[in-house]
């Protein structure tokens, strides 16, 4: 799935996908955590945090957020998000930050009909004039 969301975001961005820096061993616990949904066996979306952003180590970055288009339009991004904001909670995280792009403006929609704010630009793509920066605290 991770070629098939870096296919996307060649479509909707050019070049080559999101080239930021990413090693999969960030998203190991307790530094950080990767979901997988299936639907009826089949994988239909993923997404990830890792621990970091631009408060530090209390931060934890959204990384590869993707649902397929054939399971779109079902909930699905709502429910790995919610097990993301969960274990980063449970992980001691107290605020979730993430980067997207005015290309995708479903992404956007989900994350601000979740609580996610505008906040100054940080990271690979702060400099970047299609680059939207989001976050939620999850401290009560």
């Amino acid at each position: 799935m991770t070629a098939e969301v870096q296919a996307e975001y060649r479509r909707r961005y050019g070049g080559e996908g999101d080239t930021s820096p990413i090693d999969v061993h960030q998203f190991d616990p307790p530094g950080g955590h990767f979901v997988m949904i299936y639907v009826d066996g089949v994988p239909a979306g993923m997404g990830g945090w890792r621990r970091g952003g631009p408060a530090g180590e209390s931060d934890g970055e959204i990384k590869r957020m993707y649902v397929r288009p054939a399971f779109a339009r079902r909930g699905l991004a709502r429910r790995i998000l919610a097990e993301l904001e969960r274990s980063a909670s449970d992980a001691g995280i107290s605020r979730l930050v993430l980067e997207t792009g005015t290309a995708q403006p479903e992404a956007i929609a989900l994350y601000t009909s979740q609580g996610y704010v505008d906040v100054p630009a940080f990271g690979f793509y702060a400099d970047y004039d299609d680059s939207v920066h989001l976050a939620k605290s999850l401290v009560p």
